[in-house]
């Protein structure tokens, strides 16, 4: 049974309106904390957001002995040469991070233990690159039923290629690599924003980084990293969710903080479904007053169109006149949320084929991971469980727009990634209690 403060009810709000200051990214500032510890000294990361997340990774780093402080927007760390070589098996299954600390810890002590990793159940998100890639850096690797064990003397640098631009793996090797003797050469690494970011955070702390076209990544090995200080950008997932927000609710929500370069894909699907986004140097804001009109759209690693933002994107479908065709090439299990969607009455059909763009890696495998979506459908209140960040959130914004009320539970996966989401809310109009 869910708790108390894990439930909300909303009733249909009209049109949403004012301005959202963004934080920044979730999928960044955990990834900061660990790179931290490699350094030498204390380094600061600011506009970190109030999420989860944050709490999560801040208690591992503190079990294994390194200093973290949190003070609003602010978090310090405080590395130790001595760290704790295993991470608590009470980490087990709550985010990505574990898997990361391997590098770090092997550089640290020289052995490590991490539980199994967790997150959102969007489908298979496998270690076995990351296992891989430590091995390659001459580590001696096992895997658990409990986790990851590690091994090693001075890590040296090693030529990876990863199957698939795996952002997971990516920061995984650029935090080996950094303290590993001699040169690392990455092939097919992932360039997401926050690939970069954590790269470039790395790079004041002394690291030799270089990025090639051709996803290729060149890492030379140094003896030592200094602490560093960064502000993150807003939040480019959190950007997209409450444009839509105010696109399907026909109001005008402004999201602040956020560099227009991480949302391109994202701005010229809205403008090729109907929408007018204003942009300047500080915000960008959209609105359709002639209506949205359908649109065909495939996920894909960055630069293409993120599958983070196909969960907002699937309720503007439900919004706009036509049919709209979804074709989810990262993740096999990202749609796991429709059926909430369908229960407050949304016309969605799911295929277990490739529509919409070319095939890709899961054509000949079972795997649903195609949409056809008929709008304009009235959606009307219903009783829905969240199963992930994203989806929560659109489950909150078609609760905007329904008829009657929602009452919506698992709050806490919108929680674990979203800055203050029942803040925010509220501050656009929306009518939301915590029951």
């Amino acid at each position: 049974m869910p708790t108390m403060a894990d439930t909300w009810v909303i009733e249909p709000s009209g049109p949403l309106r004012g301005d959202i200051v963004l934080r920044g990214a979730k999928n960044a500032v955990t990834k900061h904390m660990v790179a931290a510890l490699l350094a030498e000294e204390p380094s600061i990361i600011d506009n970190v957001p109030d999420v989860g997340d944050v709490s999560i990774t801040t208690d591992m780093l503190r079990a294994i002995g390194a200093g973290v402080e949190r003070e609003d927007a602010r978090v310090t760390v405080y590395p130790s040469r001595e760290l704790l070589p295993n991470v608590p098996l009470s980490f087990s299954g709550l985010n990505r991070i574990p898997v990361l600390l391997l590098g770090p810890l092997l550089h640290r002590a020289h052995e490590a233990f991490v539980p199994r990793v967790g997150g959102d159940r969007i489908g298979s998100r496998p270690v076995d690159f990351h296992v891989a890639a430590l091995r390659a850096f001459g580590a001696e690797v096992e895997e658990t039923d409990d986790g990851i064990r590690a091994k090693a003397g001075r890590l040296t640098g090693a030529r990876i290629h990863l199957p698939y631009p795996s952002v997971g793996a990516t920061e995984s090797v650029l935090l080996t690599a950094t303290l590993a003797k001699g040169k690392t050469v990455l092939t097919n690494a992932a360039t997401e924003p926050e690939v970069v970011d954590l790269a470039l955070f790395l790079q004041r702390m002394g690291a030799r980084i270089e990025f090639w076209p051709d996803r290729r990544v060149v890492i030379e090995g140094v003896s030592r990293l200094r602490g560093a200080r960064t502000r993150l950008a807003g939040d480019r997932n959190e950007a997209f969710s409450y444009l839509v927000a105010g696109l399907l609710t026909r109001g005008e929500v402004r999201v602040i903080g956020c560099p227009q370069e991480r949302l391109v894909t994202a701005i010229t699907t809205l403008q090729r479904m109907g929408a007018h986004v204003a942009i300047d140097d500080e915000g960008m804001m959209a609105t359709a007053p002639d209506g949205l009109r359908a649109a065909a759209v495939q996920t894909d690693t960055h630069p293409g169109f993120m599958t983070d933002w196909q969960t907002p994107l699937m309720m503007l479908f439900t919004q706009a006149k036509g049919m709209s065709v979804l074709h989810e090439t990262v993740y096999e299990d990202r749609l796991v949320y429709v059926p909430a969607l369908q229960a407050m009455g949304a016309e969605i059909e799911l295929f277990a084929t490739c529509l919409g763009g070319p095939a890709c890696r899961f054509h000949d495998t079972d795997a649903v991971h195609s949409a056809v979506v008929r709008g304009i459908s009235p959606l009307h209140g219903a009783e829905v469980e969240i199963p992930d960040v994203r989806a929560g959130f659109s489950s909150v914004i078609a609760a905007a727009i329904a008829s009657g009320t929602t009452v919506l539970t698992g709050v806490h996966h919108l929680i674990r990634g979203y800055h203050r989401p029942e803040e925010n809310l509220r501050s656009l109009g929306l009518r939301i209690r915590s029951v």
